[in-house]
Formats: structure tokens, sequence, C-alpha cells
């Protein structure tokens, strides 16, 4: 990880969207794939024959050393979720999949969360204020914000609607590395936080839960569940901040 904010080209951004562009079309074609008798490593397996075939490397296969191509995390799993032949998606499950790419030197990145079959009315609102809530920090992708502009949107925004938003994992800057400078919580820290300045590239990703904020990691060392066993959803994009506003390079998801 760099340690400071790169600003990207013009050149540099048309390359990460089509990066960007990779992840979501992978994307939309897993929401196709998934219901109830599908394992969650089938959908792994889709998701990397779909990257490698567009000449793109999945982006988290090998990253300190998760074992996937996709995160897959199904109703208290927050994220980073192993995909398994054991793990077989059941009638009214949500299933978080968060997936990248590296393309020419850069990197993609989104996530969504989906139904599998039919769901209840609670899981169905959490996907919504989730979603809703990535829309409104992108709102505030604009030159002169600060980060905290984008923080302070999605948990307004959440915990409006009696939601939590986790505080211990975050999004971030992406380039040329997965994860860069500067990093985008979901919730307001105390202290000045970056402008956002035209060049800047930034993956938003408000990891929002039915009950509690508080999470932990499993024996696996990846998995993140939320503590009290709550249900939890998770929606990403790659965005570029630009003199004329918000570009969102995952468009289409």
């Amino acid at each position: 990880m760099t340690s400071s904010i790169i600003l990207k080209s013009a050149s540099e951004l048309e390359i990460m969207e089509e990066a960007n562009q990779i992840v979501a079309q992978t994307l939309c074609m897993l929401k196709e794939h998934v219901a109830p008798g599908v394992t969650t490593l089938q959908l792994d397996q889709l998701a990397e024959k779909y990257a490698r075939k567009n000449n793109a490397t999945p982006a988290f296969k090998g990253y300190r050393g998760f074992p996937g191509s996709l995160c897959v995390s199904i109703n208290d799993q927050v994220v980073h979720g192993i995909p398994s032949r054991k793990v077989i998606l059941q009638e009214g499950d949500i299933l978080s999949i968060d997936f990248g790419v590296k393309y020419k030197g850069y990197y993609g990145d989104a996530a969504i969360t989906v139904p599998v079959g039919s769901i209840d009315h609670q899981a169905e609102d959490l996907l919504k204020i989730t979603r809703e809530s990535l829309y409104k920090a992108i709102e505030q992708v604009k030159v002169g914000n600060r980060i905290s502009d984008i923080s302070q949107a999605v948990q307004d925004y959440v915990e409006e609607r009696g939601y939590s938003v986790v505080r211990q994992f975050v999004g971030h800057g992406i380039g040329q590395h997965l994860h860069e400078p500067p990093e985008i919580p979901n919730y307001r820290r105390a202290g000045r936080s970056p402008k956002l300045l035209a060049g800047m590239v930034i993956a938003i990703e408000p990891m929002v839960n039915s009950g509690s904020h508080e999470v932990k990691i499993l024996g696996d060392g990846w998995t993140v569940v939320t503590n009290d066993k709550s249900l939890s959803a998770h929606f990403e994009h790659s965005v570029a901040v630009t003199e004329n506003g918000p570009l969102i390079l995952s468009h289409g998801l």
C-alpha cells in the first residue's frame, strides 16, 4: 500500500473504467446464477473464468493469502467469506458478493448483496437501505468536499433508519494497488479528513448491519460476522472524483 493519495490522469481513468466494467459485468452475470442449491465455489469459478476470458486477473485470489476469487458472505457474514463447495445457498438467504480484478495494471472493485430466491421483508429493507446509502455517499463525491462528507452521508442515512454501520472495515483508494490511501470510513471520525481532489479514485463500500455494528473475525482468519448474528449487507462502487462530479467506474450494477 502506498502512503500518499495518487491522482489519476484521464487515460488512467479510462483503463480503470474498463477494469471496473469487467467487475460490474461479472457481478451482473453472477446475479443470474444465484439460486438455492448453488455453492459459493461454483460462483467463484464462474467469476474467475469470466475475468480471465476478458484478459483480467482476479484481484483477491492470493491477496494476503486469500484463497478465492470472490468474497462471498451469507446472512450474518459481513465480508471476506471464503468460497466453498460445502456452502450451499438456501432459499431466503442474502448473499454479499465482492469482486475485484487487475486489468492493464489497474484494479477494479465492486460489491452487491443479492437475495437467494424469496427473502423476508426485513432482509429486503436492509438491502434497499444499504444500497441507497451507497448512492447518498456518491452524491458527496465533489471536488472540495472531504472524505468525512461521504462518511457522514452513509452514517446518517443508515442510522436514521434504525440500522448500524460497521466501523472495523472501511472503503479505500484504488488504482495500481487494490488498497491505496485514503481510507473511506462509513461513519464520521474525529478530526479533519482529506479533501477530495479531481483524479482521486475511491472504493466506497457501506457495510450495514440490522443489529449492532460490532463484528468479529472467525477462526478461518477471514470471514467477518456480526457479533449478535444479525443480518449484514454490503454494496460497493469504485468512483472517480472529477471536476464534473462523481464518475461511477463500476456503473451498470
